[in-house]
């Protein structure tokens, strides 16, 4: 979903989301409070959902304080495409919401269904015409170093709000040649907050990988690290097969919430599953 700050828009922005949306609660409401790594007692009873919402809200105040207005602006479209192709709303304001929106993406679909879903979101940001443009005038110049070049650099600097902190880097590219054409993404926002391997794969990876190579013509690797949720986007490079992608055969984070409703036991040294959204 990097592509999500690369827009231009048709009509101005609607706020608040459109009425016509379903409002449907997720089947799994009940969350499991917090445990204390720092104290041998626990909070007072009365307490934890008082700390929790605390907790929750200061969150959520501090990542819109971090967003300037074009952040917020690019936040509020994005989330609009993907309600538009769930017909589900989250009651959460902000990025909370947004991922609520793209976990609810997954449910009732298989993993092609949730890529092609994604893609479609995609493609919803861009005005068709101009996709056409790019891939047959821009995407060819120089072997396509130039249009890897020029999204790479674009992608870096308008993309913060959803990925966190990222910078353009060098890449090797299949020629033995390399270019300026690499986003390396420090910590990604989006991985850290949805938790899961299979949202990850489904909803950011292959459908943007996928993307800019059939509607702009730039083929693109990206390489999620789920140790330290590093990411590295490689523009120009075209992805290997499915079989011999390390990042399609990675298990489940512990964190995972898709993967903790199978239980903790299903977590030991010797047994990751994969995750169930993968």
């Amino acid at each position: 979903m990097a592509t999500a700050a690369l827009v231009w828009t048709k009509a101005p922005l609607q706020f608040p989301y459109p009425r016509a949306v379903s409002k449907i609660h997720p089947r799994n409401s009940s969350v499991a409070p917090p445990i204390s790594c720092f104290s041998t007692s626990g909070p007072r009873p009365d307490s934890v959902g008082m700390n929790t919402e605390a907790a929750a809200g200061e969150k959520m105040r501090q990542n819109q304080q971090s967003l300037g207005l074009l952040d917020n602006l690019f936040l509020h479209l994005f989330r609009a495409k993907m309600v538009r192709e769930t017909g589900w709303e989250s009651e959460k304001p902000g990025y909370d919401g947004l991922i609520e929106v793209a976990n609810h993406l997954t449910i009732g679909r298989s993993n092609s269904e949730t890529i092609q879903a994604s893609v479609r979101i995609l493609r919803s940001l861009f005005p068709p015409l101009l996709l056409e443009l790019y891939r047959i005038l821009v995407a060819p110049l120089a072997q396509g170093k130039v249009a890897a070049a020029m999204i790479a650099r674009v992608t870096a600097l308008s993309c913060k709000w959803l990925m966190g902190q990222c910078q353009v880097n060098s890449v090797p590219l299949p020629d033995g040649s390399s270019s300026m054409s690499g986003v390396f993404v420090e910590r990604c926002k989006y991985l850290e907050e949805s938790k899961c391997v299979g949202v990850c794969i489904n909803t950011c990876k292959l459908p943007t990988q996928t993307f800019f190579h059939d509607y702009m013509g730039v083929p693109l690797l990206m390489e999620p690290n789920f140790t330290d949720y590093s990411c590295q986007f490689k523009f120009g490079v075209a992805p290997p097969p499915p079989e011999r992608d390390i990042a399609l055969t990675e298990p489940c984070l512990q964190i995972c919430p898709h993967a903790s409703r199978r239980g903790r036991a299903a977590f030991s040294p010797d047994h990751k599953p994969n995750c169930p959204k993968a």
